[in-house]
């Protein structure tokens, strides 16, 4: 998908949301510096109507937001947690009690960096890679 706008990306946040299966997650966040994965953390968080304000976790590394949302596939999440791997590594994931957070099905997990800790995630994910095509123009290509 094309979006040439933060209206654009955050309607496919919204339509992303909307067709998760309750297995799907685990959501990584794949691209360079700007391209859009704080927006569409952002976009995802609105919608969920969790209570803001939606700031990257670049230096607290992990922050958690409590929902109450159920989608149109009977997908429901009770809690969101948008964690930004920039800054830390496999050995880091103990201290956020990553074991625990991923077992809970009904954790919506926003994870941005995944290449970062990637022998520590499981099998099963939905990754979003983001790339840069202009100022304000992004390719979102969503892998089920």
């Amino acid at each position: 998908m094309i979006s040439n706008s933060t209206k654009e990306t955050s309607q496919i946040a919204r339509d992303f949301i909307e067709n998760l299966n309750q297995d799907d997650n685990l959501v990584l966040l794949q691209g360079e510096l700007g391209a859009g994965k704080t927006t569409f953390s952002q976009a995802v968080l609105e919608y969920l109507k969790a209570e803001g304000p939606f700031t990257s976790p670049t230096f607290v590394v992990m922050k958690d937001y409590l929902v109450n949302f159920k989608n149109k596939k009977g997908a429901s999440f009770k809690k969101v947690f948008h964690i930004d791997c920039y800054r830390i590594n496999e050995n880091s994931l103990e201290d956020l009690c990553w074991e625990d957070i991923i077992a809970d099905k009904r954790n919506l997990i926003l994870l941005e960096w995944p290449e970062k800790i990637e022998k520590a995630l499981p099998e099963k994910y939905v990754k979003i890679i983001f790339n840069v095509l202009g100022e304000n123009r992004r390719e979102v290509e969503i892998n089920w």
